[in-house]
C-alpha cells in the first residue's frame, strides 16, 4: 500500500496538517478498504473526519476511534459526494526530455502525487472566522479523453457535509517539479455545477510554496464578496503586487511598475539612451523586471544576454503557437537580410536600389523577371562555396507577397489622389485635421526655431485652390482644406537627426495642405519642408505639383519626405505610444488592484492578452538602442526621445476615444442626433466612418454591462478596488501626467463606461486600424519609405546636376538601402500577421463564455457579436459603393482594416481583442 507522509503547511497564519494523499488507517483487517475506493475530507468547522467506504456499508457506522487525525473526535452523520473535474492543457510542442517527463507526470498524477486541491466554502466557519475548508485532496487516476486533444481531464472526489455551503474558491498545489497549465475546474454534485475558470500556469511547489487561489466564475464587487472568501480575495491581490525588490523570475506572476531604463547601454558610447519616465523625458510606465543595474547615473538596467527574453508575468507569455508565428517571421527576416548583409560585407558598402526592378524582385509576382546569372563571390574553398550557396538561395524563400497597395495597380502610389486617400484610409489616418484658419502658426520658441508663421501663406494656397474654381475664403467656409502638420513635433529634432554619422539619414519638418474636391477626392495642394533656421535663411521650402519634368520629380521627392515623416510618427507615436505603451499601465493596474472576481477585471481580461509580452519583445529588439526602429526609421537614435516629446505635448486619456479625437482634429462636429454624437466633416473618411460603428458597439456593450453590476448609484464610489485601480493608473501608471486636470473623474456609471470604452477601443479597433495595414501599405518602399538618405537637391547643390541627368536614380538612391528596406519589410510583415490562435472582437461571446454563468450578461455579449456581424456587412457594402472614392476604384484595395473577422496571416483586416502583435 502506498502511503504519503503528512505535510505541514501554514495558510493565512493558521497551521494545518496537509493530509496524506492516501491516509494510513490502523491495521484492522475487518475494516480495511481498497485504496481506490477511499476518499477523505475534513471540514474545519466540525473538526470531524468523513469516511466514505464501500457501498452497502452503514452510513451510521462509527468512525474508527484510533484515527490518525487529531481533530477527528466524533462521528459524522450527513454528507454528500462532490466531484472535481480538472482540465489541464498540454504543451503543444515537447522536447524528447519533456515527453519523458510528461509520461512520468501522468504516472505521478495517476497515484495522486501530481496536484492537490482544496475546496473553500463561501460560508464562514464560526470557530476560526474563515471559510470552511475541505481536506486537501489529490487529483487521481489516468486522464480521461476530451474532445479537444490539447487537454487532459482528471478528477478528484470529495465528501463534504450537507451544510458545507457553495464552494467559492479552490486552493491548488502543484506537487510536480514542472509547471502545469490549468484550464478550469468544474465542481459537480447531485444538484449543482460550478465553474472555476483558470487559464493560468500553476508553478511547482518548489518554486512557489503557496497554494494558488482559483475563484468561481460568478463575478462580484468587493462589497458583495461572500464572507468565506473575502480574505482569499485580498490575499490573491497582494500575491501579484510584489514588493518592488529583486529580480523577477520567469515563473513568477508579479505585476509592478518601472521607467523605461532598459533601452540603451551606457557602457557603449553609441548605445547611450535617455531614461524615459523622468521629468525631462516623461513616458508611461512599463512592467518592472528588476534586472541588475549596469550604471547608477543614469540608473540603467542590464539588457541581459542576446537570446535572453525580458521578464513578463508567467500568464502573459505567448503560447506555443504564437511563438511559432514569431519564429517563422524571424526565420524569413534572417534570409531576407542575409543576402544583402553578406553582399554589403564583401563590398564594404550597403546596397542602394538603382532601378525599380530591384524593388520588384523582392516580391512574388506573375511577372517573369529576367534570368540572373549565378552570383560568385570569387572566394575559393569551403568558405567560398558556402558564401556562393547563400547568395544563390532559392528565390521562393526570399520573396514577399506583393503589397496590396500595388497588387492591382503598380503605379497607384505615384498619383496625388492615392497620396491623399491614404491620409483618410491608409495605415495612419489619425493625423489629418481640418484647417480652420490662416496663417498657420507654430507654437515653438521663435528665438530657437525662427518665425512662427508658416511659408504656406494665403497667397500660396489661393493660387492652388483657383485650379478647383474656388477661393480660399470659400474653401475654408465649406471645410475643404485639411492639414497634416508634423512641423512642431519634428523641427526640434531635425538638426540632430541630420547630424547622425554612423547611419546617415536626412529629414525636414513637414506640413502638407490638402483640398477635398467636390467629386470626393482628397488632393495635396502644397508641401512645406523646413530645416532649422540659419542667420542667412529661414530654411522653409514650399513645393507644389507641376507639369514640367523637373517640378514633377521635385514634387515626388517632397511627397516622399512627407511619407517618411508620416511613417516615423505613425510607428513611434500613434502605434507604439498611443496603443502599446499607453495600454501597459492599464494592464498592470488591472492585475494589481482588481480581483479576478471583479466584473471590470473580467470585462477587460480578453483585451489584455499578450500585450505585456509583445511590449517586452519590442523593448528587446525593436525600440531599443540600435534596434530596428532606430536603424530603419527617420528619427534614428532619437526615436524614443521623439515619442516622449509627443507624450508630453499631446497625449491625453480623455482624447484617446474615437469621437473625442475626431472632434479635437476638427474631422467631426458634435451632433446629438447622430448615433455616436458626432457628424463627420468628410463622410467618405473610411477609418472614422467604420471606426464609429465599432466604437458604438463597444460603448453599448460596456454601458449595459456596467449598469448591470452597478445598479446602486453609490456603488462606483464605494467600490474600493475600482477606485484604487483608477487611482493607480493615474498616479503610478501615467505618473508623469498625474497632475493633469483632464483626467476623467470616476464617480458615476457614465464615468466608468467612458473609461472602459476608451480602453477597449484602444486595445481592439484603434490598434487594428493602425497596425495590420503596415505591410499592405508600407511593404512597397517607394509608397511609404521609412527614411530618406538625401535632402531635396537645390540648384546650388553639387547633387543637382546628377538629379537633372538621372532623376530616377536620385529618387531611388534617397530611399532606404536594400538592407534597411528588407529589415523593415520583415518586421512589417510580422507585425501585420494574425497568428492562428488570434482571438477576435467578434468572438468575444465565445471568449467570455467561461467567465459568466449569468444569462443576462451572456445576452450582452451575444448581442455585441451579432452587432459586429451587421457591421461587417455594412463595411462590405460601403466598399462596393462607387460614390465612395476613398474605398473603391480601378485597382484600388478596399478599406478593410476595421472588418471584424479575418483568417490568419497577412490579410489587412480583422480586429483582435487585444494588442497581441
Amino acid at each position: 500500500m502506498f502511503v504519503a507522509s503528512p505535510v505541514k503547511t501554514n495558510f493565512n497564519g493558521v497551521s494545518l496538517s496537509r493530509s496524506p494523499a492516501f491516509p494510513a488507517l490502523p491495521r484492522r483487517r475487518t475494516h480495511r478498504v481498497p485504496i481506490s475506493r477511499q476518499v477523505r475530507a475534513v471540514i474545519s468547522r466540525e473538526e470531524k473526519a468523513v469516511d466514505q467506504e464501500e457501498s452497502g456499508k452503514s452510513a451510521n457506522k462509527p468512525v474508527i476511534n484510533s484515527s490518525p487525525f487529531p481533530w477527528q473526535r466524533s462521528k459524522y452523520t450527513g454528507s454528500k459526494t462532490v466531484t472535481a473535474f480538472v482540465k489541464i492543457r498540454k504543451k503543444i510542442k515537447e522536447k524528447l526530455t519533456e515527453r519523458f517527463e510528461h509520461q512520468l507526470e501522468l504516472l505521478m498524477k495517476a497515484i495522486g502525487q501530481g496536484m492537490l486541491i482544496q475546496l473553500v466554502s463561501e460560508e464562514i466557519d464560526p470557530d476560526n472566522g474563515k471559510g470552511r475548508r475541505s481536506l486537501e485532496t489529490p487529483v487521481l487516476g489516468l486522464p480521461k479523453a476530451v474532445k479537444d486533444p490539447r487537454y487532459l481531464e482528471f478528477t478528484a472526489d470529495f465528501t463534504v457535509p450537507f451544510n458545507f455551503g457553495k464552494p467559492g474558491a479552490i486552493l491548488v498545489t502543484n506537487l510536480l517539479s514542472t509547471e502545469i497549465c490549468l484550464s478550469e475546474i468544474i465542481i459537480k454534485d447531485s444538484s449543482d455545477t460550478i465553474l472555476f475558470p483558470a487559464n493560468t500556469w500553476i508553478q511547482s511547489r518548489n518554486d512557489n510554496p503557496q497554494a494558488r487561489i482559483i475563484f468561481r466564475s460568478q463575478p462580484c464587487l468587493p462589497s458583495e464578496t461572500p464572507d468565506g472568501i473575502k480574505e482569499l480575495r485580498e490575499k490573491d491581490l497582494v500575491s501579484v503586487r510584489g514588493d518592488g525588490k529583486g529580480e523577477r523570475k520567469p515563473h513568477e506572476r508579479i505585476y509592478d511598475y518601472d521607467v523605461y531604463n532598459d533601452l540603451g547601454d551606457p557602457r557603449k558610447k553609441e548605445r547611450v539612451r535617455p531614461v524615459l519616465g523622468v521629468p525631462e523625458t516623461p513616458y508611461p510606465r512599463r512592467c518592472r523586471t528588476g534586472r541588475p543595474l549596469v550604471s547608477k547615473d543614469p540608473p540603467c538596467e542590464s539588457r541581459g544576454k542576446e537570446k535572453e527574453e525580458f521578464y513578463v508575468p508567467r500568464d502573459e507569455v505567448f503560447e506555443e503557437i504564437k511563438r511559432d508565428t514569431f519564429r517563422a517571421g524571424r526565420f524569413k527576416a534572417l534570409f531576407h537580410n542575409l543576402v544583402p548583409s553578406i553582399a554589403a560585407a564583401l563590398s564594404n558598402l550597403d546596397i542602394p536600389f538603382t532601378c525599380f526592378s530591384d524593388i520588384d524582385n523582392l516580391y512574388k509576382s506573375n511577372i517573369v523577371l529576367g534570368h540572373t546569372e549565378p552570383k560568385d563571390t570569387g572566394l575559393g574553398g569551403f568558405i567560398g562555396g558556402f558564401m556562393n550557396g547563400i547568395l544563390n538561395v532559392t528565390e521562393t524563400l526570399l520573396k514577399y507577397d506583393t503589397p496590396a497597395v500595388i497588387k492591382w495597380d503598380r503605379f497607384a502610389w505615384l498619383r496625388d489622389n492615392e497620396f491623399g486617400r491614404q491620409a483618410l484610409a491608409g495605415v495612419n489616418p489619425v493625423n489629418i485635421e481640418l484647417l480652420k484658419e490662416l496663417p498657420i502658426r507654430s507654437k515653438l520658441d521663435p528665438a530657437l526655431y525662427g518665425p512662427q508663421e508658416s511659408a504656406l501663406t494665403e497667397e500660396v494656397i489661393a493660387r492652388e485652390v483657383e485650379h478647383y474654381g474656388t477661393t480660399i475664403e470659400k474653401a475654408l467656409e465649406e471645410k475643404r482644406l485639411f492639414l497634416v502638420d508634423y512641423h512642431d513635433m519634428l523641427l526640434p529634432f531635425v538638426e540632430k537627426i541630420n547630424s547622425i554619422k554612423e547611419d546617415p539619414r536626412k529629414t525636414y519638418a513637414s506640413r502638407t495642405i490638402f483640398y477635398y474636391s467636390k467629386n470626393g477626392a482628397l488632393r495635396p495642394l502644397a508641401i512645406e519642408l523646413s530645416l532649422p533656421p540659419t542667420p542667412e535663411s529661414e530654411n522653409k521650402f514650399v513645393y507644389i505639383h507641376g507639369h514640367d519634368a523637373t517640378t514633377h520629380w521635385i514634387w515626388k521627392l517632397a511627397k516622399a519626405h512627407v511619407c517618411s515623416n508620416d511613417a516615423g510618427v505613425h510607428q513611434l507615436v500613434n502605434h507604439w505610444l498611443r496603443t502599446h505603451a499607453a495600454m501597459e499601465p492599464y494592464i498592470i493596474a488591472t492585475n494589481r488592484q482588481l480581483s479576478t472576481m471583479h466584473p471590470v477585471y473580467k470585462l477587460l481580461h480578453p483585451h489584455m492578452r499578450y500585450t505585456l509580452e509583445i511590449n517586452a519583445r519590442a523593448r528587446k529588439s525593436l525600440i531599443n538602442g540600435g534596434g530596428i526602429i532606430e536603424s530603419c526609421f527617420t528619427p534614428g537614435k532619437y526615436a524614443m526621445e521623439l515619442s516622449s516629446a509627443a507624450y508630453k505635448c499631446m497625449w491625453r486619456f480623455d482624447m484617446e476615444g474615437l469621437p473625442a479625437d475626431l472632434i479635437r482634429r476638427g474631422m467631426a462636429e458634435e451632433d446629438s442626433s447622430a448615433e455616436c454624437g458626432v457628424k463627420l466633416v468628410i463622410d467618405d473618411y473610411p477609418y472614422a466612418a467604420d471606426g464609429l460603428l465599432i466604437w458604438k458597439a463597444i460603448k453599448d456593450l460596456v454601458e449595459s454591462y456596467v449598469k448591470h453590476f452597478y445598479s446602486d448609484p453609490k456603488s462606483i464610489t464605494s467600490d474600493l478596488e475600482l477606485q484604487a485601480w483608477w487611482d493607480e493608473i493615474k498616479n503610478k501608471g501615467h505618473y508623469d501626467k498625474k497632475d493633469e486636470p483632464w483626467w476623467p473623474k470616476l464617480n458615476t456609471t457614465q464615468d466608468l463606461s467612458q473609461i472602459l470604452t476608451n480602453m477597449i477601443w484602444i486595445a481592439s479597433g484603434q490598434h487594428a486600424a493602425i497596425n495590420f495595414g503596415q505591410y499592405p501599405f508600407g511593404g512597397y518602399v517607394p509608397n511609404r519609405p521609412t527614411l530618406l538618405r538625401k535632402l531635396i537637391p537645390q540648384e546650388t547643390d553639387p547633387d543637382y546636376e546628377m538629379f537633372m541627368r538621372n532623376p530616377q536614380y536620385s529618387f531611388l538612391s534617397s530611399l532606404p538601402t536594400q538592407l534597411q528596406a528588407t529589415k523593415v519589410m520583415a518586421v512589417q510583415e510580422t507585425l501585420s500577421t494574425h497568428s492562428p490562435d488570434e482571438e477576435y472582437l467578434i468572438e468575444l461571446r465565445e471568449v467570455q463564455r467561461h467567465w459568466f454563468q449569468d444569462e443576462e450578461v451572456v445576452k450582452y455579449f451575444n448581442k455585441f457579436s451579432e452587432e459586429l456581424v451587421k457591421i461587417e456587412k455594412t463595411i462590405n457594402e460601403r466598399n462596393k459603393d462607387k460614390k465612395l472614392k476613398n474605398r473603391t476604384g480601378a485597382g484600388m484595395p478596399p478599406y478593410e482594416l476595421l472588418l471584424p473577422t479575418s483568417p490568419h496571416g497577412v490579410t489587412g483586416r480583422g480586429i483582435p481583442n487585444s494588442i497581441s502583435i
